[in-house]
């Protein structure tokens, strides 16, 4: 059995520390047995904080050292002014060492990267504390966009919701897609969202009047989502934002990490995957709905971001769940 030790640092952030349990807990093999054991590691009790503030207490069940002999280990998100936990970055080092899989959520990349784990790679962390571990570890190459970061032994995410996600991911890299639905399914929560989408908010609020444009491409976002299967072109966008396009351009990327028409490919990218592992709907149909007008046209813009073309795509998902028995 793969043996999952979650680590409990002073001032763990609450919701990454129970995320992280829930999906290797609830993960089940088509036969319905458990392929993760998970332990709650640490040497003493801790309070857990949530944005910041002093929430709850944590009492370990098992000691620190017991995650030494674990398979993958996840590091929670720590509260910001907390100081570097030397015990937690001795074990990570030691344990990296021994080539065991180490995995960050929020925040926990400052211990990671604090360990010497992150030096020369690329990682996710919050959009809030983006620039802060940037500028504390210089050799890390900080992605304020992504929601995770897939190093191989070494793995990062942005915050909370993020984390489920890298969770999730490591389930599908473990056990294969459909044991990963599963989990999904029994947690209430989509199964996949792109590695590469960027976080909703990149940067902090500037002054109050930011609120407003804020809100207005929150709408629109929703507006876009509702009008996938629409021709839409950049002033269609920026009217109903009720913006110019070189306005929405700047404040779009701004909000999501991508330009607006990125985004709609995007969106239509991943309406169209929906799709093709819930219906049998002919892939011109589908062209239709997500708004790609032709299945030529579908086909070409899903094997540029998906790597493959939408009939071999469902085929292979058909394939797995069906070995998984979902």
């Amino acid at each position: 059995m793969h043996v999952v030790a979650v680590v409990v640092p002073p001032g763990a952030v609450g919701f990454d520390l129970t995320a992280a349990c829930q999906v290797f807990h609830l993960a089940r093999r088509p036969d319905g047995s458990k392929p993760y054991e998970v332990l709650v590691c640490g040497d003493a009790p801790v309070t857990s904080t949530a944005a910041g503030a002093a929430c709850f207490g944590v009492v370990p069940a098992r000691p620190l050292r017991a995650a030494l002999g674990a398979d993958t280990i996840v590091v929670p998100g720590v509260a910001a002014d907390q100081p570097p936990d030397e015990d937690v970055r001795e074990l990570l080092r030691r344990a990296a060492a021994r080539g065991t899989r180490i995995a960050s959520i929020c925040t926990g990349a400052f211990l990671l990267a604090e360990a010497g784990l992150l030096d020369g790679a690329d990682a996710a962390t919050h959009w809030l504390a983006a620039d802060q571990l940037a500028q504390a570890h210089p050799a890390v190459r900080v992605d304020p966009s992504v929601l995770f970061v897939d190093n191989g032994q070494v793995l990062s995410s942005a915050g909370l919701a993020a984390g489920l996600d890298l969770c999730l991911h490591l389930v599908s890299r473990d056990h294969g897609a459909a044991v990963a639905a599963r989990t999904a399914r029994a947690l209430v929560v989509p199964r996949r969202r792109d590695g590469d989408m960027a976080q909703l908010v990149r940067r902090p609020p500037g002054p109050a009047a930011d609120a407003a444009w804020q809100d207005r491409l929150h709408g629109t976002l929703d507006w876009l989502h509702r009008n996938l299967h629409l021709s839409l072109t950049l002033s269609d966008i920026a009217r109903q934002a009720g913006m110019s396009v070189r306005h929405l351009h700047r404040r779009f990327r701004e909000l999501t990490g991508m330009t607006p028409l990125g985004w709609l490919l995007w969106a239509r990218t991943e309406r169209a995957r929906e799709l093709l592992e819930t219906t049998d709907l002919p892939i011109d149909r589908i062209a239709g709905i997500a708004g790609f007008g032709s299945a030529v046209t579908l086909r070409l813009r899903f094997r540029e971001r998906v790597g493959t073309t939408p009939a071999a795509y469902r085929k292979s998902f058909r394939a797995g769940m069906a070995r998984e028995g979902v």
